[in-house]
């Protein structure tokens, strides 16, 4: 396939590796230098377009997608609030989109660990949940998106957790303590915590690879499709 890389930073430049190794071509890459120069036309030249941007940046390149119709794979998170937004567009203009706030397989795995764990604690009054997220400090939103779904997965199943917030504590509220180190890739936490013991659960990250991985493969399956896709359908 021909891909377009909307986003050329480290997470783009482990998808392009990966994406070359499987024996697809690049044929464009846009970075701060010409996000917003780059024309349709070259857009055009792609049988898909991943996008790992910024927040600030990735509502253009979605709707430039929908304009050039090439299908579009939407690494980038902290832009949900725009959502039904951008799945009108999509209707609108016959897109194509597949988007996840996270596309490590393994981290997919966790989610559905976490859906389950949260399931059987919901009985278990005693124990009060948490949650950690740690990030590099070159990541603008706060939580992840990754955190902020499995903080609503948590609150989908026990009846005691009502929202989530990053400052308040109080019992209906599921904290979520978001921590930017380093170049730290992505670790979560979930912690259930009572006056006898903890239960923890944690998905930790050891590089790009496996975001960069399930990028690609979630390129690969839209090929043909026509529609909104999650990792749900992928997996």
């Amino acid at each position: 396939m021909n891909i377009a890389l909307l986003g050329y930073g480290k997470m783009g430049k482990e998808i392009e590796k990966i994406a070359l190794q499987r024996g697809h071509t690049i044929v464009l890459k846009v970075n701060k230098l010409n996000a917003n120069t780059y024309t349709l036309e070259e857009l055009k030249q792609a049988d898909v377009a991943i996008e790992f941007s910024t927040p600030h940046t990735v509502l253009n390149n979605i709707k430039n997608c929908f304009e050039a119709k090439v299908p579009v794979v939407i690494g980038t998170t902290g832009w949900y609030d725009s959502f039904i937004e951008i799945e009108k567009k999509c209707q609108l203009k016959n897109g194509t989109f597949f988007h996840a706030t996270n596309f490590s397989l393994g981290v997919n795995i966790f989610m559905k660990v976490n859906s389950y764990l949260a399931e059987l604690m919901n009985k278990y009054t005693s124990y009060n949940v948490e949650m950690e997220e740690i990030h590099h400090i070159h990541k603008l939103d706060k939580p992840s998106g990754t955190a902020i779904t499995l903080a609503n997965q948590v609150i989908a199943k026990l009846d005691r957790k009502t929202n989530w917030s990053i400052t308040s504590k109080d019992e209906n509220t599921l904290f979520i303590e978001d921590k930017r180190e380093g170049e730290v890739p992505g670790t979560h936490i979930i912690k259930y915590k009572s006056e006898v013991d903890d239960i923890e659960i944690m998905h930790k990250a050891h590089n790009r690879s496996g975001f960069a991985l399930g990028a690609v493969i979630a390129a690969e399956f839209l090929k043909g499709k026509n529609g909104i896709f999650t990792m749900t359908d992928l997996m």
